[in-house]
């Protein structure tokens, strides 16, 4: 049996042929045979995939056209192409640049999915759950560098609290079964503020704390995860092109979809792109798709917001996140480290759907004020380093009274004019969801594949060669003219967190073009990885590098402000850009980083003019 040995955090594991070993809390994957030879090529460019684009002619149709590339949109990608059929996929804006950048960065389950599953009965939410778990696992399998488990802290300040809490967890683990992480566990006052020394014992409204139970879940960085998917799907061979929008359905003789009119929002060109099967997984906007061919089309989402914010990283321990389960109006708050620093967040708010949703003040002061409530930290909106708000597109239920009570189960319908629609669900059943989509449209277009569905398996981008301690390798190998080893080791841990294997790529462009500078101080960011992002993975703005590639605006607005004159300027000398459409693409940008905070208040309105 083929085995790995793999250092992490100290330990050795040993992980067999096809299966992963969980250490420390952290999943390790293992190697199940070489990789295919095309995910060790470089992407095509966007200029290769846009003249494969028109080539998707009436006469010699794509199988699948997948409209909307964020995390639904790019597994679909990945899954058509490993299953041998043409594939086409398009997104407006950019790989994830809706929703599935600004989750809360969870690979879960559903922890309050199975409360309601159990309070009221209800199948599809425990469903839901069993579901989830086992595409949580197949998420760290497949993503090792971009996601990892992390363990969760519920403290109790009631003393029923630690009994029912940890009744719940345990079912959660045990629905888990031998895909579980690690067993929730009771822990003592003193072994709470051990793990979590920011934890109060006391909080304002008199209680002490009575422990906390401690469970584990994953955590990833979700946009890196929809890029290297499109990246994954371009070599496996689809044609997967960002910035282009279906501006217009086509219909054959009988109105069913058959393509669309695809324009490219960089340049303006449109071009008729036919399919036998055309997906709809545009996220919120999939109502917006269907009513291209359907103006009276039913609305088949309930929009729900998300607000983040980023704090410090000293409001929570590296590696142990926060959940409080009821908050004052009853929906849940995390607080959660990632990339070296704390974000906390909440989700279930009505909203309206826009392309660039922005936080309200009073949603940033709701989590500011629920997390002082456990914090001994003084909560502080001075320490909001960055504030975003995103778009959940649930299922919607006809009868759901507020989006808290809406399944977060997806769904795939076909509607009369024969396009495929799925939405619904969350991150970490997107490759089940994608799955569920092209099955159906195998069934419906009658498309014949190569083969089965592979994606519960397939390697993605820069998994093939990572383990756990290849940090250390890239901060070897690194080279600079006075002296080797020059990167430092956060660098190096970042790198691979972010690139996987790909990571020696970014430090030898940093050799060969004496980029190894960082963007912006404070960050680990370098300016290498421009000049890697634009002709590896499709990164066409500056907005692209900030928000998706890496996570800076997401981190830091006033650190992205800063970064974004040198990030402009390495874009220019690789796409070629002239000095007035350099100043174009910086303001945009800030533009954009203007939503990654509280709009500010209105200006009161100016004093009527006194009467002449």
């Amino acid at each position: 049996m083929a085995a790995r040995w793999a250092a992490r955090g100290g330990t050795l594991i040993l992980a067999g042929a096809g299966g992963f070993a969980a250490v420390n809390g952290t999943l390790a994957a293992a190697n199940d045979g070489p990789a295919p030879a095309w995910l060790h090529g470089t992407v095509p460019s966007r200029d290769e995939q846009l003249r494969r684009l028109r080539q998707g002619t009436a006469a010699s149709p794509y199988d699948v056209l997948i409209i909307g590339g964020g995390a639904t949109g790019t597994g679909c990608a990945a899954d058509a192409a490993t299953r041998g059929l043409k594939t086409a996929l398009i997104e407006r804006e950019d790989w994830a640049a809706g929703t599935s950048s600004r989750s809360t960065k969870l690979v879960h389950g559903g922890v309050r999915y199975l409360e309601k599953a159990f309070k009221n009965l209800d199948y599809g939410q425990f469903k839901l759950v069993f579901e989830a778990l086992h595409e949580r696992n197949v998420l760290l399998r497949n993503a090792p560098y971009l996601s990892s488990s992390l363990p969760i802290m519920t403290p109790c300040y009631n003393w029923w609290e630690p009994p029912y809490f940890w009744a719940g967890l345990r079912m959660y683990d045990v629905i888990a079964g031998s895909q579980g992480l690690e067993w929730c566990r009771y822990l003592t006052p003193s072994q709470a503020l051990s793990r979590f020394p920011t934890l109060c014992s006391h909080r304002r409204d008199g209680k002490s704390l009575k422990g906390a139970i401690m469970y584990h879940d994953g955590q990833f960085n979700d946009s890196r995860l929809a890029v290297v998917l499109a990246c994954t799907a371009a070599l496996a061979g689809a044609t997967t092109i960002n910035h282009a929008e279906a501006v217009r359905l086509l219909k054959d003789s009988e109105g069913r979809v058959i393509g669309a009119v695809v324009r490219d929002n960089l340049t303006g060109k449109q071009v008729n792109v036919y399919a036998r099967a055309v997906i709809n997984a545009a996220g919120p906007f999939v109502d917006e798709v269907r009513q291209l061919s359907q103006p009276a089309a039913p609305k088949m989402i309930m929009p729900s917001a998300g607000v983040h914010v980023t704090l410090p990283d000293y409001y929570s321990p590296e590696n142990v996140g926060m959940i409080v389960p009821k908050t004052k109006d009853g929906r849940v708050v995390f607080m959660l480290p990632w990339l070296d620093q704390t974000i906390a967040g909440t989700t279930d708010s009505d909203t309206t759907v826009t392309m660039r949703p922005q936080p309200t003040e009073d949603e940033i002061q709701f989590i500011l004020d629920a997390i002082a409530d456990y914090l001994t930290v003084k909560v502080r909106r001075s320490d909001v380093q960055s504030a975003w708000s995103g778009i959940r597109p649930l299922a919607l239920d006809p009868n759901a009274e507020d989006t808290a009570s809406a399944s977060r189960d997806h769904i795939v319908t076909v509607d009369p004019d024969g396009m495929i629609t799925v939405t619904g669900g969350k991150w970490t059943t997107y490759r089940l969801m994608a799955q569920d989509a092209l099955d159906r449209a195998v069934r419906e277009a009658n498309l014949r594949t190569g083969q089965p569905c592979s994606t519960a398996t397939l390697k993605l981008v820069g998994s093939e060669g990572f383990y756990p301690a290849l940090f250390t390798e890239i901060a070897q190998n690194y080279i600079v003219p006075h002296r080797p080893g020059a990167i430092d080791t956060n660098v190096a841990k970042y790198l691979v967190a972010s690139y996987g294997d790909r990571a020696s790529e970014i430090t030898h462009i940093a050799e060969q073009r004496k980029l190894g500078r960082r963007i912006v101080r404070g960050y680990p960011i370098l300016e290498a990885e421009v000049v890697y992002a634009v002709h590896n993975e499709y990164c066409e703005t500056p907005e692209d590098f900030i928000a998706r590639r890496t996570r800076l605006a997401f981190l830091d607005r006033l650190a992205c402000e800063q970064a974004l004159p040198r990030v402009v300027e390495l874009m220019a000398v690789e796409k070629g850009w002239n000095r007035w459409r350099a100043r174009k693409e910086l303001a945009r940008a800030l533009d954009f980083l203007q939503t990654f905070d509280a709009p500010p208040p209105a200006a009161p309105a100016a004093a009527a003019a006194p009467a002449n």
